[in-house]
């Protein structure tokens, strides 16, 4: 049904609100309020209230999500671009108190994921060509890549004094594409509660909050199979849980049949090839959101080996890893949980 609407990012991103449309398209207690924010389709739905006060609520948080847009665009000018630019010319500028608590809790999480997730390797995504709304199937120069990568950016970088900040590598361009969703799900998450608005999903592009029930029934989303628009299982949500998914098939390009995504592994300048997707679950905690989505990232780019020590770090115990070759690597809480649709061939338990 949505699924059908877009292409490529649009109708991965989609499946899990489709399931949740569907779930509720006889309830009329379930409003829903839908745009585009983060380059992705952004779903709110809320339970229990009249149309015209869910429809208040719900837009006010698809403002607030348009506001964080425009503020933490990576390409377009941004407060982002802004401090970019001041570092690029070793200048110090002053931020904001909602984007130095970005920035330091991005620091937290790239220190727990050994540098794995990156914020401050903009120029990277940017020489692969993703910081742009199309992209074309071109490798970066080598000379330019080597520069970027040599130069070992990271939020380490950042000198703080008070509200002001500067840079001691010219090499940092901050990049929040890969914690930003998960960020504003605990900002909506949290806007929604102080309205008292208690029960309500959140779906920021498959990054999905849940909070409370729809009436007597659990939240229940689906998990986007990486290779084919369709959902490969279900899965019900705990009040306050959040679900997080880095996949290759998000942002991509192919050359001769390989495929090259927009996760870049820091360490070697290229993009991650060892996964298709790497699906996180994260309990109920003021940043779940941001966990959810920040947590996927060591995984996605590490592979399963250390997924379980990643997620350990990051207070996690429900992982989904589907490898490069579609074989399914799964935690035994998750599994307990999850209701297959379309059971992988290949299934082990993830240790």
């Amino acid at each position: 049904m949505i699924a059908t609407l877009l292409r490529h990012l649009k109708s991965r991103y989609v499946i899990l609100a489709a399931l949740v449309l569907l779930a509720g398209c006889d309830r009329p207690q379930i409003y829903t309020q839908e745009s585009y924010v983060f380059g992705t389709r952004v779903q709110i739905s809320i339970y229990g209230l009249k149309d015209d006060v869910a429809a208040k609520h719900a837009g006010a948080v698809l403002k607030e999500l348009d506001r964080l847009h425009a503020k933490l665009h990576a390409w377009q000018p941004s407060e982002v671009t802004r401090l970019n630019a001041a570092f690029a010319k070793g200048e110090t500028t002053v931020v904001d108190v909602e984007l130095a608590q970005m920035l330091k809790e991005a620091a937290d999480y790239a220190r727990r994921s050994d540098q794995l997730f990156n914020p401050a390797v903009g120029n990277l995504v940017q020489l692969w060509g993703f910081h742009q709304d199309t992209f074309a199937p071109v490798t970066p120069d080598p000379a330019k890549l080597q520069i970027a990568l040599a130069a070992q950016p990271s939020l380490e970088n950042l000198v703080w004094d008070g509200a002001s900040v500067s840079s001691t590598n010219p090499q940092v361009a901050i990049d929040l594409g890969g914690f930003a969703k998960g960020w504003a799900l605990d900002h909506a998450a949290n806007h929604l509660r102080k309205q008292r608005v208690m029960n309500a999903l959140i779906n920021i592009g498959g990054n999905v909050l849940a909070l409370g029930k729809k009436g007597s029934e659990p939240w229940t989303v689906g998990l986007q199979h990486p290779r084919n628009p369709e959902a490969m299982a279900t899965l019900t949500l705990k009040d306050g849980e959040a679900i997080g998914t880095s996949g290759d098939y998000q942002r991509f390009f192919e050359i001769k049949g390989r495929r090259y995504s927009h996760i870049i592994d820091p360490r070697t300048g290229l993009p991650a090839q060892g996964m298709q997707a790497v699906t996180v679950l994260s309990p109920p905690s003021r940043d779940a959101g941001a966990i959810s989505d920040a947590a996927t990232k060591p995984m996605f780019i590490n592979g399963s080996a250390t997924a379980l020590q990643y997620a350990g770090r990051f207070g996690v115990r429900d992982v989904l890893l589907v490898s490069a070759n579609g074989d399914v690597y799964i935690t035994e809480q998750l599994q307990a949980r999850l209701k297959w649709l379309k059971p992988p061939p290949h299934l082990y338990r993830l240790r």
